[in-house]
């Protein structure tokens, strides 16, 4: 499959698609019904015919649009309609929707990098607590493996930040393991890391978001957390 180039500074500074094709409401070739450029993923077929999800929507030739489910991409794979849409044969569907998973995971992974450089990503359960309560938090992340004790300690922050008017809402996001946190920052254990405002931020936030949305796992907001205290014991424990 052809590697979608992955974002850059600049990227950071300036998303806005180059084309009409991007930047027009689109229809899911599933669906039939139309969404935002950012609720689909465009897909093209390469020179040999090998499907290629084309994330920033900037690729030559025809595109077919899916909405930006990992279930309607095996929806579209299973009823055949890549061929229908790109009216062309394709090759390596059956691998699709892992391959556009990876692609997605991977441009995040990039994007910590470039958030904590500008000071709009910090890690670490002492860092992240403060961030919250402070109201600097756009949105924390938790790995998917990390103790319970630590996120149920988090999510009393962000239950306090809500209840004293500092933030609306700070989603929770559990999409990568602990060792795939602590590789992306250059090694060591990273189970909490806290998403900051600002332009690098908002960038990571967006792709936080389309992961989650994509595989069905929607951030946890503060009205559905489990095992979590009310706003009321949250302010209290502090």
């Amino acid at each position: 499959m052809g590697e979608v180039e992955i974002g850059t500074d600049e990227e950071t500074k300036r998303e806005a698609p180059a084309d009409d094709e991007a930047r027009n409401p689109r229809t899911c070739i599933v669906s039939r019904k139309a969404f935002e450029p950012d609720e689909l993923i465009r897909f093209v077929a390469a020179p040999d015919g090998t499907l290629v999800a084309d994330l920033r929507r900037k690729l030559p030739g025809r595109g077919a649009h899916v909405e930006m489910r990992r279930s309607v991409v095996e929806q579209a794979v299973k009823r055949k309609l890549f061929a229908r849409a790109l009216k062309r044969e394709v090759a390596g569907a059956e691998a699709l929707a892992d391959q556009v998973d990876e692609q997605l995971a991977r441009q995040i992974l990039s994007f910590f990098g470039m958030a904590r450089k500008a000071g709009q990503l910090v890690v670490g359960a002492t860092k992240v607590d403060a961030a919250v309560r402070a109201g600097a938090a756009l949105a924390v992340l938790h790995a998917i493996d990390g103790a319970e004790d630590g996120i149920r300690k988090i999510a009393n922050a962000r239950r306090a930040a809500v209840a004293m008017g500092l933030a609306d809402e700070v989603p929770a996001f559990r999409l990568f393991t602990v060792d795939e946190m602590g590789l992306a920052f250059g090694g060591g254990n990273v189970i909490h890391a806290a998403v900051l405002a600002g332009e690098a931020g908002a960038a990571l936030l967006r792709r936080l978001q389309a992961l989650s949305n994509y595989r069905g796992e929607h951030p946890t907001a503060m009205a559905g957390d489990a095992n979590e205290a009310t706003p009321d014991e949250a302010v209290a424990s502090d």
